[in-house]
């Protein structure tokens, strides 16, 4: 099994050299503020700790945020500082934790105005609902904080251009929660598809599908209005009284979260963009509804959703969920050479099936080998120091959020949406 050093080694990285690198030129194409000061020069000393506060204590924040700093404490030198979450309980099971590992109780804050108050504190993991991505990333970037921070990046174009503008202003280190970016498979297929083997790629079709919407799953009725900071939690999206349902079951609900298409679908848009190289599409399509799952909870986010992206280097991408049925799972890029299968739970898959112009290089079923490169979270451990760059930098997520927007808004209006990068505006027509 191959790991990332053996086909791009990653050498002492320099401000210089980082500002030469390829990721930072793409910036330029799709973001207004200047790259020209290096966010390595405000990296972390090798021998200092990182104390880190986490925004979001539920199922990301607790689950996986919390797991993978406590898998990786004591070898990068990390502290949990502070826990910020407007429901008790999860805080107090946040910190908790924290103790029983570290020995050591972090502050507990109910707002991130307050943990951001911190005067020791070097960075930032956000893991609030969507509605709040943006709002937080900007505190953060204001508050001089680097940043790990979850998909969606954000959900309306304004904020979402405020939060970049100012954690570009911040020259502060942001890894984007695209975790897809460091799964060996899909390294892999990134380096398989730069060296050209499938020609042109003339389209990138995804699906998928479940057989309920997820956010069924966390509906509790429980919650205790004396246990949840109502105003905080909502930050102004609804205006009546607490209710356990519009709590709990967020993910459904428009005025929190879109459903699939930022959801799932920014983690897919974001793997055709690394695997492809493809930047930012020029327009885009979207339709859809609720149709399965109509019922007492009268959730808003969509159950079925079709969005077609089409992309200046003469590439169209399609993102479908139906939840209704689980079956036709898949991410498919096709060129003028061949197919790839990209599996996410497996091994990738190139054949010379479909293409146009097969000229013997592509022979039989062919599989992807792995290429091992730290997980997530340890590489945004790693940049923090200036050992590494983000997988998932901020331009990245721009690009998703811009792309996964568009597709809203199509929704929305049932017209044809456009990007223009020059003037970083999305019109219709």
């Amino acid at each position: 099994m191959k790991t990332e050093s053996d086909s791009s080694p990653l050498p002492s990285i320099s401000r210089r050299q980082f500002l030469g690198s390829a990721a930072a030129a793409s910036a330029l194409s799709v973001l207004p503020v200047s790259t020209k000061a290096s966010t390595y020069e405000k990296s972390i000393g090798a021998n200092d700790r990182i104390r880190i506060g986490m925004i979001g204590c539920g199922q990301r924040g607790f689950g996986t945020h919390l797991q993978y700093l406590q898998q990786h404490e004591k070898a990068e030198n990390l502290e949990v500082a502070g826990v910020c979450d407007p429901y008790r309980p999860h805080r107090e099971r946040a910190a908790d934790k924290v103790k029983e590992v570290t020995g050591k109780s972090p502050r507990q804050f109910v707002s991130y105005r307050d943990l951001l108050e911190m005067k020791d504190l070097d960075a930032v993991m956000i893991a609030s609902p969507d509605h709040v991505h943006t709002l937080h990333l900007e505190a953060v970037a204001k508050a001089g904080k680097h940043c790990y921070a979850e998909k969606p990046l954000g959900i309306e174009f304004e904020a979402l251009k405020r939060a970049v503008d100012a954690a570009k202003a911040a020259n502060i280190i942001i890894q984007v929660g695209t975790q897809q970016r460091s799964e060996p498979s899909n390294v892999a297929c990134n380096k398989l598809l730069k060296s050209g083997i499938l020609g042109h790629l003339s389209r990138v079709e995804q699906v998928r599908n479940a057989a309920e919407p997820y956010w069924y799953k966390r509906v509790d009725l429980t919650v205790r209005k004396e246990d949840l900071e109502w105003k905080e939690f909502t930050n102004g999206r609804v205006d009546g009284p607490f209710d356990p349902l519009l709590y709990t079951g967020w993910y459904g609900y428009y005025e929190f979260s879109q459903g699939p298409i930022p959801q799932w679908g920014s983690h897919y848009i974001d793997l055709t963009h690394y695997v492809t190289g493809l930047n930012i599409p020029e327009s885009c399509v979207c339709h859809g509804g609720t149709f399965t799952w109509k019922d007492k909870y009268k959730f808003t986010a969509p159950d079925q959703i079709d969005a077609v992206w089409s992309y200046p280097e003469g590439t169209v991408v399609t993102y479908t969920t139906n939840f209704g049925n689980s079956s036709g799972n898949r991410t498919r890029v096709l060129g003028e050479k061949g197919t790839l299968e990209l599996n996410r739970r497996g091994t990738a898959i190139y054949t010379a099936e479909g293409g146009i112009n097969r000229d013997g290089s592509i022979r039989g079923q062919n599989e992807v080998e792995d290429i091992q490169r730290p997980d997530h979270f340890l590489n945004w451990f790693q940049s923090l120091r200036g050992k590494a760059e983000p997988h998932a930098p901020l331009e990245a997520g721009y690009r998703h959020a811009v792309a996964t927007i568009m597709a809203q808004m199509s929704y929305e209006t049932g017209r044809r949406t456009r990007y223009n990068a020059e003037k970083r505006k999305i019109t219709f027509g």
